[in-house]
């Protein structure tokens, strides 16, 4: 795909695409059920023929295994020829139970760990996974200069990071780039999470573009989730309220069709990308089907009044909306807060 749309990133030499390849889902964690290992492979090295040459992962997804998916990848790809962005700052036990811990201990265990299941010396990205009160955030980034320092990484990130949680960490280091959600249904950030970073030069990644597969135009009211599925504790999926955000999903897709040509899930990416300020959205995919829309996500854009239009529907539709907290993984201590 000849016409993929790319951007720089602070600290990194090679342009990176606008659509980044999420690899959450295809470590077969939190999603209903297990994904199969060849597909995800061979989905990766599908979405860089593709012209997709930023790759996401962090340890946490699939407890290990989407890293692992991600470093068979690169051998196959070439380091030199891809992006890479991880995390750090989640921990699990052995019953899989998730934990937030920045500490200097766990951040030299994980960039070890990282390295060798992504077959690399060096990452591109580093990013903060949650924010961890239990830590000065200036010094999880002075931590984070000192491997730069050394090689190990070449950028600095955060992700999930509100603005007066940023400018902490900016005490002890450069934020290049924050990873936080954001898409057509929630647009808190939009308060004052964007305009920071617009005013502080941070490079924006965002990831649930579709909010968490709300948006991709194939949920129905009698869609039913099984297994560790994170949508059967989220309450856009309870009922009354579900309706109401289908019902508004059914709009946008009209909209999309008879404006664009388009469906849903990709008029729902281009609003995000033509946001100012957003530099890159993270599409995850569990198999080469579900890269088949990409090519229709780029290469145009929205008005403003198209965008207006938009949110007009939300807003009019979605009467009782919910917010995502549920997301925020408990940290050492069992607080779900930051």
């Amino acid at each position: 795909m000849n016409d993929m749309e790319f951007v720089t990133l602070p600290g990194v030499d090679t342009p990176v695409s606008r659509i980044c390849f999420g690899t959450w889902s295809i470590g077969g964690w939190m999603w209903g059920h297990g994904s199969d290992p060849d597909e995800g492979l061979k989905t990766i090295l599908k979405a860089y023929e593709m012209g997709i040459n930023f790759l996401d992962t962090a340890p946490c997804y699939g407890l290990g295994a989407s890293e692992e998916l991600v470093g068979r990848a690169i051998k196959e790809i070439g380091r030199d020829n891809v992006v890479l962005a991880t995390k750090f700052g989640l921990q699990w036990d052995e019953k899989g139970d998730i934990t937030r811990n920045c500490s200097p201990e766990r951040m030299r265990q994980e960039i070890e760990d990282s390295l060798r299941r992504l077959h690399t010396d060096h990452l591109d990205l580093y990013n903060v996974h949650w924010p961890d009160p239990l830590m000065p955030f200036d010094d999880t980034a002075r931590m984070m200069e000192d491997l730069r320092q050394q090689g190990k990484i070449r950028a600095i990130g955060v992700s999930n990071f509100d603005p007066t949680q940023m400018k902490q960490f900016s005490l002890g280091g450069t934020i290049n780039s924050s990873q936080v959600q954001y898409n057509i249904f929630e647009r808190d950030i939009e308060k004052d999470v964007l305009p920071y970073q617009r005013e502080n030069h941070i490079f924006t990644v965002l990831y649930s573009t579709l909010c968490r597969g709300m948006l991709g135009g194939r949920m129905k009211e009698d869609t039913i989730f099984s297994g560790d599925d994170m949508r059967l504790r989220d309450p856009k999926w309870q009922m009354p309220r579900y309706k109401q955000y289908i019902s508004a999903v059914n709009q946008i897709d009209a909209y999309a069709k008879a404006h664009f040509g388009r469906d849903v899930n990709q008029l729902s990416t281009r609003w995000v990308l033509d946001q100012p300020g957003c530099d890159v959205v993270i599409w995850g995919a569990k198999n080469r089907q579900q890269l088949e829309c990409v090519p229709g996500m780029i290469g145009w854009k929205m008005t403003a009044e198209d965008i207006a239009a938009i949110n007009q529907i939300v807003d009019d539709t979605v009467t009782d909306p919910a917010t995502p907290e549920y997301l925020l993984p408990p940290d050492r201590n069992g607080n779900t807060h930051c």
